[in-house]
């Protein structure tokens, strides 16, 4: 039987779970809001690339603040910043695409701080062996929370009254911070001695320690060109469903939701069909299943398939997010996994922004169901990317949770 994963442990899930029901409550209402004051593809892309672009700009230094304080006080700052941000919003009663803009880049720069809390802490509540049950649990109830659940949440409160979402959200985001404080102990990284750094020679230390590792260099390559690919689609998502599919704001939520069953069925089946049938095999299956769906969804015009699609392709998208993600943790070591994670978040999710504006304009030149087209097939052929790099590091990815040590350096 499984050992038991400890009370701080579902304290930091019960944190999570209530963080990103808010933040899937956030990401349906806010390009809903944007879709009522315009129809501009480029325009809609925008809010999604504004969400993402501190990833590009604030992982690094989030990463090295992460690795000098204590992780749960963090997190608990972070989500206090993103519920006055929306909160700000509803007591302001002005609407616009500038204030859109604006709400969903500072929701971005403070989740860069909550998010690296969040994934730096996990190693320090479980041993390594626990690392793929443990990410199996947060991610779906990351996911589940987001589209299962705060989707469908998101799009009838909208339906009510567009201030709806955006304080049930604020309220999720202070819910989660209260939650998170309540886990006992201190989590702050341990780190060598010697004289006190700079942020500058943190974040020096951190880029080159993962520039040095020839596995997870190439795993950050890969994982920044699937996400940049993936995130075309990302930014027109809501014109797929409110003009190709023509599902109404309703159909967006329950389109999400499919999402959401997709990402509870992947998360509590990555580790197990990983221990069955290797970790190779499950991150490079998932990745042709996300890509071939993706592709898929850009030759229907039927909501209940588009779907089935979506939510078939979110199961491989969740054996990608498990399994790299235990990979970084047992890979990276403690006092430098803010840092290091900082490096891979900047080019993997600072690529969300570029793809998702690239989608946009590709949208405007062609149409929005061209834009899955070519999004699918680049994955393929990046999936193919993955294999080759796991192959060539088999050895490596074996032996990562053989036992319950500090990594050595790359």
């Amino acid at each position: 039987m499984s050992s038991p994963l400890g009370p701080a442990f579902w304290r930091l899930y019960s944190a999570s779970a209530a963080s990103n029901l808010a933040d899937g409550v956030n990401r349906v209402a806010l390009p809903l809001l944007a879709a009522t004051l315009t129809r501009d593809p480029v325009a809609v892309a925008a809010l999604t690339s504004l969400a993402f672009l501190p990833w590009l700009l604030f992982a690094l230094p989030a990463g090295a603040f992460v690795d000098r304080t204590d992780r749960k006080r963090a997190m608990a700052a972070a989500n206090v910043v993103r519920a006055g941000a929306l909160a700000a919003t509803v007591l302001t009663g002005t609407t616009s695409l500038v204030v859109l803009y604006t709400v969903a880049f500072a929701v971005g720069v403070a989740e860069t701080v909550y998010d690296s809390a969040a994934r730096a802490m996990l190693p320090q509540v479980v041993r390594r062996d626990q690392l793929d049950r443990g990410n199996g649990l947060l991610t779906t109830a990351e996911e589940a929370s987001q589209g299962f659940i705060g989707a469908p949440l998101g799009s009838v409160l909208f339906v009510l009254a567009a201030a709806a979402p955006l304080l049930t959200t604020a309220g999720g985001f202070l819910l989660a911070a209260v939650l998170v404080v309540g886990i006992a102990g201190t989590h702050r990284p341990v780190r060598g001695g010697g004289p006190p750094t700079t942020i500058r020679r943190d974040v020096a230390e951190g880029v080159g320690w993962l520039w040095r590792h020839r596995f997870l260099r190439g795993l950050t390559l890969v994982s920044a060109s699937t996400a940049l690919t993936s995130s075309m689609t990302t930014g027109v998502f809501v014109l797929y469903a409110l003009d190709t599919l023509e599902i109404g704001a309703a159909g967006y939520g329950l389109l999400l939701t499919a999402a959401g069953v997709g990402a509870v069925a992947g998360g509590l089946t990555a580790a197990p069909l990983a221990g069955r049938i290797g970790r190779t095999a499950t991150l490079v299956a998932g990745s042709v299943l996300a890509a071939l769906t993706l592709g898929a969804m850009a030759f229907t015009e039927n909501g209940v398939v588009a779907g089935v699609l979506f939510g078939a392709g979110t199961v491989g998208v969740l054996f990608w997010n498990v399994l790299t993600m235990s990979l970084r943790q047992a890979l990276i070591p403690e006092a430098l996994f803010g840092r290091v994670q900082g490096g891979y978040r900047t080019l993997v999710w600072g690529g969300i922004p570029l793809g998702a504006l690239a989608g946009g304009l590709l949208a405007d030149a062609t149409s929005v169901p061209t834009v899955f087209a070519m999004s699918g097939a680049a994955q393929l052929v990046l999936a193919g990317a993955l294999w080759w790099l796991l192959a060539a590091h088999r050895d490596l990815v074996a032996n990562a949770f053989a036992a319950d040590e500090e990594p050595a350096a790359p």
